[in-house]
């Protein structure tokens, strides 16, 4: 062999082995970052994903905490109003048919106006018109107040009782509405309507409370002008936090950049769907609380109604918090079914029990169901609608629960007087089985409503985007 020959052939043998070494060092590289410890990975700052949601997240995102806390003293506030009339007419009538007759004109007004309310807040934008709003309820409840102490007849009265009603602000769905201009398609969404429930429900537990205690203990008037007080101070910090505000649907339409099609309609046979699951959800409410008194003065213990309701509430409020830390994969469509049908199963135990310790039992599992259910709805109802009439379909949503309270509780009160609790406890039973049997047939709409809305905010169509973006993160 020529030195020239050796000298190619050694030269070959080095860059082989420099090739392999290098082969060597990638593969391996590789290796140790595909099977790095978890420990040891690389956290990026920015939205969470699907496991990663939870309240805290929900809660810091850029403007959520100052507008939920400003909400928290307006719905206790809402749900002292109604039981603040109530004391407060009686009191200076003596009489609780004029008291039932004002805080129904209350309550028919908050039915029927709040979603027309709503509409211009969609259409304006939410500060624009709450603030004149809460203006004309603060002179309503005062003029209400003025009226019953001054002995006014009973016309006048359920005039004032009507427009105290007719302004009085959906806090509830106005909340909805900036959770969802906030965190629209993130995994966030669930937790923060899991807050929204649980404050609700935390919020009628006090509101009743307080206002009895104000109306006994200071003053008749005192419920009804502490009510007033909370709505019109929080609401108006509410409104001042702009920055969180939905975007007005008018402003969108000058752009040109909504789409003026069907995706705009809000009666459609899913928004339909979605009514009558709060229709029924507002028929368990109005039907326990009705017969739940009921069961505890047929078996002498009257004074412990509001401890076994209160149970119920309180699992309620567990369960609430416990589903709003878990994100789920499976669309919301295809969960309300299941969730509606355990409801329904669940309401058959009250009527199995014969004392009031064994109601309390049974009042647990029902309880349990509720919270979850509310979540769902609202996911359902924050995927499917079209952003310009988000803050309408909460409010109707609203309005139908409260429809179905009020029905249901003048029905199974009759029905009870004639038949005894037992009956009054089948009336949500048999409500709630026909709800399920109906979203179990509209699961496939639903899922595929939401489907379609995603791909529409995918494609960046909606103009919340572009004026939410310097809010969320």
């Amino acid at each position: 062999m020529t030195p020239r020959h050796w000298f190619r052939r050694r030269t070959t043998r080095l860059r082989t082995t420099r090739l392999r070494t290098t082969r060597f060092r990638t593969t391996r590289f590789r290796r140790t970052t595909r099977f790095r410890r978890p420990g040891r990975a690389v956290h990026h700052r920015g939205a969470a994903g699907p496991g990663t949601a939870s309240y805290r997240s929900a809660l810091r995102t850029p403007g959520a905490a100052p507008f939920f806390l400003a909400a928290a003293p307006a719905r206790v506030g809402v749900a002292m109003a109604g039981l603040g009339i109530v004391w407060l007419v009686h009191a200076e009538t003596g009489s609780f048919e004029a008291a039932g007759l004002v805080t129904g004109s209350f309550a028919v007004a908050e039915t029927l106006v709040g979603p027309q309310t709503a509409r211009l807040m969609d259409r304006f934008g939410q500060p624009r018109v709450l603030v004149p709003l809460l203006c004309a309820h603060a002179g309503a409840v005062t003029a209400l107040v003025a009226l019953v102490l001054a002995g006014a007849p009973e016309p006048l009265l359920m005039a004032a009782g009507l427009a105290a009603g007719a302004t009085v602000p959906q806090i509830g769905a106005l909340s909805a509405a900036r959770w969802s201009a906030l965190l629209h398609g993130r995994a966030e969404l669930v937790p923060a309507f899991a807050l929204e429930t649980m404050s609700n429900d935390a919020a009628f537990l006090l509101g009743p409370a307080l206002a009895v205690l104000t109306a006994t203990r200071l003053h008749p008037a005192a419920g009804t002008a502490l009510a007033g007080v909370l709505v019109v101070g929080a609401g108006l910090v509410f409104a001042a936090l702009r920055r969180t505000a939905p975007a007005p649907a008018a402003r969108a339409v000058r752009s040109g950049s909504v789409d003026r099609g069907p995706g705009r309609r809000l009666w459609t046979r899913n928004f339909g769907t979605l009514l009558a699951v709060n229709v029924a959800l507002g028929v368990f409410f109005g039907s326990m609380q009705v017969s739940v008194s009921a069961f505890a003065e047929v078996h002498h213990a009257a004074s412990a109604a509001g401890l076994l309701y209160g149970l119920m509430s309180a699992a309620s409020l567990l369960a609430g918090l416990v589903y709003g830390r878990h994100h789920r994969r499976t669309p919301p469509g295809h969960r309300l079914p299941p969730i509606l049908t355990f409801l329904a199963c669940a309401s058959l135990l009250p009527m199995l029990a014969d004392s009031p310790w064994q109601l309390g039992l049974a009042l647990l599992l029902p309880g349990a169901g509720v919270a979850p259910c509310v979540i769902v709805a609202s996911t359902l109802v924050e995927s499917i609608m079209d952003r310009s009439v988000l803050t309408q379909a909460f409010t109707w949503t609203n309005s139908a629960c409260a429809a179905g309270i009020a029905v249901s509780a003048a029905a199974v009160g009759r029905l009870v007087d004639g038949t005894g609790p037992r009956t009054g406890f089948a009336v949500p039973l048999l409500v709630l089985t026909a709800t399920a049997a109906l979203t179990w047939s509209s699961r496939i709409a639903l899922t595929s409503a939401t489907a379609s809305t995603s791909a529409t905010t995918t494609s960046g169509r909606l103009p919340e985007q572009a004026d939410s973006a310097g809010a969320a993160p």
